[in-house]
Parts: C-alpha cells; structure tokens; sequence
C-alpha cells in the first residue's frame, strides 16, 4: 500500500493545512499515533470548531488554547470515543465552555455528548458520515473548502500514514468493508485523519486498504485448509510482529477477520481450550513495552489468542 511520510511536525503551534484549517499534533507519539493524534481548528463565523481535542494531557489543552487565541472555540467534536481523541475532551470543555458533539450511541459508556449527532447531521458548515469499523461510533466529517472542494475529516477508518486497527467487540470488520465500500462512493478530494499527513487522491488508498484486506482474509482461509487455528497462532504465521503493542494489534485484525467470516459462514468458531495456547509472545521483549501494556488488554490477547476457528464444512 502507497502510505505517506512526513518529517516530525512542530509542537505547541498550529500548523497551516488548509484555507481556515490547522492542526496541532499531540505529544503522544508511539507505534500506533506515528507522531501523535490531529487535533484539527475550523475557523467559523462564530469562532472555532475543533475535531478531536485528543490525549489526556495538559501540555495539549494549553497548546489548543494557544493556538486559539483570540477567536473562541465554540464547539468540540469527536470522529470517536478512544482515549487518544476523547482523552483532553473534559478539560478542553472546562476551559472553554464548548459543547461536546458526538455519535448519539458512544461506545464508551461512561462518555456522554452534549449534542448526539446521527449519519448526515450537519454542525458548523460540516456533516457527519457514519464510517464504523475502527471503532462502532466512528464519525467522518465532510467540509467544503473554497478552492479546493469536498474534504474529509476521516478520523481513524483511513489514515495516510497506516492502516487501521479493527479490535473486537467494538472494531468490526463486516462494518469496515461497508464504510470503505460508502467511501469509494464519495468524491472527496482530500482527506485529513487522526494521525498522519493530509491525503490527496483519496480514494486510491480506499481502494487498496479494501484490496488489502480481501488479500489477508483469503490468506487466513487458506491458513485454515491445513485444519483448526488459533488465533494466536495465525496472527504469528501471517504477521511476524516482534514489538508486543504490534502483536496485539495483529490478533485483534486476525480476530475481526475471523468473526466476518463466521458470519458469512465461511468459518467457525470452536470452543476455546481449558488451558489458553501459548500466545505467542516474544519473552524477550523489553520490560518497557510489557508495562505499557494495561492488564485487562494483556488479558483480552491471552484469552482471544487461544479462540480457534476452522473452515464451515
């Protein structure tokens, strides 16, 4: 796949993408964020709209704030729920005063918007476009800019840097292929997503992304001819990941590839074992990357891990 680069942006300013469009990139890089979350600034007749607040850190609600200035920010909105785009929410609103817009069924259930907002709502000059996959309350958002056209704001469902992980029960993977198959039906000439570089040509990349995960579902059909896997066990033979977050993430693709197919009746899901397969981890990883690695996640890979699955006779 055709992903881009971009050399390590500037922290604690705004940074110029499009006619009345900024972004500031959070301080939360890693494996999974590249350089950190987007937090994008609209500017609008009644001050600012900002898509994606971003992580619980305080460094980023004042480089927000800064970066405002001036003109008041009027209005927060959430592509969706995970911590890295939610997580500055409550303190960005504190500050501000700025009512929280989001999908009107959040998947975290401790999480509340002030303004539920369905597929094609409109809110400052931008629609909602309901993409689930990622995660089950993922909202794009389309934008006209003069001089440029039809943009989204894609969140996390297509970003230019990667593909995206698809985590059961909240990840899906038949409503990802729906929300890339919806996005090929659309005419955005650029997209601006959580993390990573501006994508022109957009729909190049939605292609491939599909294309690319027809590829890995048939590979994991034919890892299966051979009888019963595990989950684990799959994500090793097709992935090859060393780094334990990048484990994890692969599991979590194989597991959505896996459930897609058993709803097509494709595959089935057998009774996991009493005692959990190896998992699969490399003991030999740094004690770091183990302990950034939050116990009830650590449990989910074991548990999943040992989940086997055969072809449907």
């Amino acid at each position: 796949m055709t992903f881009l680069t971009e050399t390590e942006p500037k922290r604690g300013i705004a940074l110029d993408v499009l006619p009345g469009i900024r972004r500031v990139v959070a301080r939360n890089p890693s494996v999974m964020t590249y350089f950190g979350t987007n937090t994008y600034l609209i500017s609008g007749d009644d001050g600012l709209t900002i898509i994606d607040p971003g992580p619980d850190d305080d460094q980023h609600v004042q480089d927000l704030l800064k970066a405002a200035a001036a003109e008041p920010i009027t209005r927060l909105l959430l592509t969706h729920t995970h911590s890295d785009h939610l997580g500055a929410t409550a303190k960005l609103q504190a500050a501000t005063g700025a009512r929280v817009y989001g999908y009107r069924h959040p998947a975290k259930a401790e999480f509340e918007p002030d303004v539920k907002l369905d597929d094609g709502s409109t809110v400052a000059g931008l629609t909602a476009v309901h993409t689930p996959g990622h995660a089950a309350d993922h909202l794009s958002f389309a934008h006209h800019v003069p001089g440029t056209g039809e943009i989204l704001f894609s969140g996390d469902h297509v970003m230019s840097w990667s593909s995206s992980i698809v985590s059961p029960p909240d990840g899906d993977m038949v409503d990802y292929y729906k929300s890339l198959e919806l996005l090929l039906g659309r005419h955005d000439t650029v997209y601006l997503s959580g993390h990573g570089p501006l994508l022109r040509q957009p729909r190049d990349l939605v292609r491939q992304l599909l294309s690319h995960r027809q590829r890995r579902e048939a590979t994991i059909l034919a890892a299966l001819q051979a009888g019963q896997s595990s989950v684990a066990a799959l994500a090793e033979q097709l992935y090859h990941k060393t780094d334990y977050r990048l484990k994890i993430a692969a599991q979590r693709n194989v597991l959505a590839h896996l459930l897609k197919l058993a709803h097509e009746g494709r595959v089935v899901q057998l009774e996991p074992e009493d005692v959990f397969a190896e998992p699969c981890i490399n003991e030999d990883l740094p004690p770091e990357d183990a302990k950034s690695i939050k116990p009830a996640i650590a449990a989910m890979f074991l548990h999943d891990g040992a989940r086997r699955f055969a072809l449907a006779a």
